[in-house]
C-alpha cells in the first residue's frame, strides 16, 4: 500500500516540477514541495516498517523540515 502511495506521489511532484520548468510558471511549486514532503514522509514510514529505525526517523525529520520551509516561505 506505501509503495503505491510512494509511486503515486512520486508520479505527482515530477509532473509539477516539470510543469514549472517547461512553462516557467511557478504557481503550482506549493503543491510541488507539498506532495515531496509527502513523499518522504512516506518513504520514512516504510523505512519504519522495514526495521530502518534511523532511516526512517531522518526521513520524517527532512519531511517536517521541507514543511516548514514551505510554511514559512509562504506567510512571510
Amino acid at each position: 500500500m506505501l509503495k503505491k502511495i510512494r509511486i503515486a506521489l512520486g508520479i505527482v511532484v515530477l509532473l509539477l516540477a516539470g510543469f514549472g520548468l517547461l512553462t516557467k510558471n511557478f504557481v503550482a511549486q506549493p503543491f510541488m514541495m507539498l506532495g515531496l514532503s509527502a513523499f518522504i514522509l512516506v518513504g520514512g514510514i516504510d523505512e519504519l516498517k522495514n526495521g530502518q529505525k534511523r532511516r526512517g526517523y531522518i526521513s520524517i525529520f527532512l519531511s517536517v523540515f521541507v514543511l516548514a520551509i514551505l510554511v514559512q516561505s509562504y506567510t512571510s
